[in-house]
């Protein structure tokens, strides 16, 4: 079985946040398998700028072959001819040899022309959309390009793929704006350290330390959370923020910060490493997350993974998983709600405490890399096989 992943972007492209490292550690789990041959298509995409990396070879990334292709376009689009034309030729090359296709993330020019050109052979495609369709993103940004895109030609395409959903509710999302060939969920491969103290060191006791280790932009919420957190007044608190985002952003939530009087409370940490951000997450009472839409959220099993309770909105997608197994506290995108909930969480805890011993054994097992690497391979064959 041949399977060509195809994605806009791929690591070192860390600017994008949770989908490349999700890509890239589901690619570096299915090329051990030895009864299957993988390879990956992508861009030298990574935000506004190009990686500095050897372009139409394939290189090693990390025991991955990857070869990057120059895009045209420096947005969001990501148009790659390049890429295209070797997609064409590798599918003409494949002659009688079971080849399937997987594509991450859509509407982007990669992904949807490479969708075009599968399609066009009748090579059977699975599709990964990474939180793109949902009703959320689609009326966002450039809603009306993606709404033309979408009638007249994503919506065909769609239809003949099959969809990994990384969740129930990302799932249901999909449901209400496209019916595919077939439907399955299977969760991200997240890549997790092992043998990490997961003891809270607490860099103030005395204090509820927060921690919002994400993207910076508007879905994730953080200018609601900011208005929840200028009305928790009766308890000390701080919040820190890892991560990056649109510069003019950045400075639009650090004025809103000042005008609520709460920037004292905050320490922005700017981009941090993946060697490093464990240790930070064990070192907070609580990971914040109270975005408007998310289809998964890796940084929910990272910080499960150390013990440190999760405080998300009922829009993160695995808010189900979090309730339903006591791992954290689940809130709305209602600033008044928020603020409550968090002295709810702030004077829980017991609940922080058996959190902090149980998370880590639920992730061990629920987001196990083998099981879940193996149930990858099964659905692409069972694709294959229907074909």
């Amino acid at each position: 079985m041949k399977i060509l992943q195809i994605t806009p972007s791929y690591k070192p492209a860390y600017i994008y946040g949770g989908p490349t490292m999700s890509v890239a550690k589901l690619c570096e789990a299915l090329v051990h398998d030895k009864d299957s041959n993988l390879e990956v298509l992508t861009t030298t995409a990574n935000g506004k700028n190009e990686l500095d990396v050897e372009q139409n070879k394939q290189v090693n990334v990390d025991g991955v072959p990857v070869t990057y292709f120059k895009r045209i376009t420096k947005d969001h689009t990501h148009f790659s001819p390049a890429l295209l034309l070797a997609l064409r030729q590798k599918i003409k090359n494949q002659n009688n040899n079971a080849l399937v296709i997987h594509i991450h993330s859509w509407w982007n020019l990669v992904t949807i022309f490479s969708c075009w050109v599968a399609k066009l052979y009748q090579i059977p495609v699975v599709v990964s959309p990474r939180g793109m369709l949902t009703n959320y993103t689609q009326n966002n940004r450039n809603s009306f390009f993606k709404q033309i895109l979408h009638s007249l030609i994503g919506k065909s395409l769609l239809k003949y793929a099959h969809i990994i959903a990384s969740s129930e509710q990302e799932k249901e999302d999909v449901l209400q704006i496209i019916r595919p060939k077939s439907i399955n969920i299977l969760p991200n491969l997240v890549s997790l350290p092992k043998n990490l103290q997961t003891q809270n060191t607490g860099m103030n006791p005395s204090t509820f330390q927060l921690l919002f280790l994400s993207r910076i932009e508007e879905k994730k919420g953080l200018d609601i959370l900011f208005d929840s957190l200028a009305s928790l007044t009766t308890i000390p608190w701080h919040l820190t923020i890892a991560g990056t985002g649109k510069e003019t952003y950045l400075e639009s939530l650090k004025l809103k910060a000042k005008s609520l009087k709460i920037d004292s409370h905050i320490n922005w940490l700017g981009q941090v490493g993946n060697s490093d951000k464990f240790k930070l997450m064990a070192k907070h009472d609580l990971l914040v997350l109270t975005s408007h839409n998310e289809n998964f959220a890796n940084v929910v099993i990272e910080s499960l993974h150390v013990g440190t309770p999760v405080f998300i909105s009922r829009e993160v997608g695995l808010s189900s998983y979090v309730e339903a197994n006591q791992l954290g506290f689940i809130t709305s995108v209602d600033s008044r709600q928020i603020t409550e909930d968090l002295l709810q969480a702030y004077k829980n805890t017991a609940k922080r405490q058996s959190i902090r011993l149980e998370a880590p054994l639920f992730i061990a097992k629920d987001f196990n890399e083998e099981a879940l690497t193996q149930k990858y391979l099964t659905l692409y064959q069972q694709i294959l096989n229907e074909t």
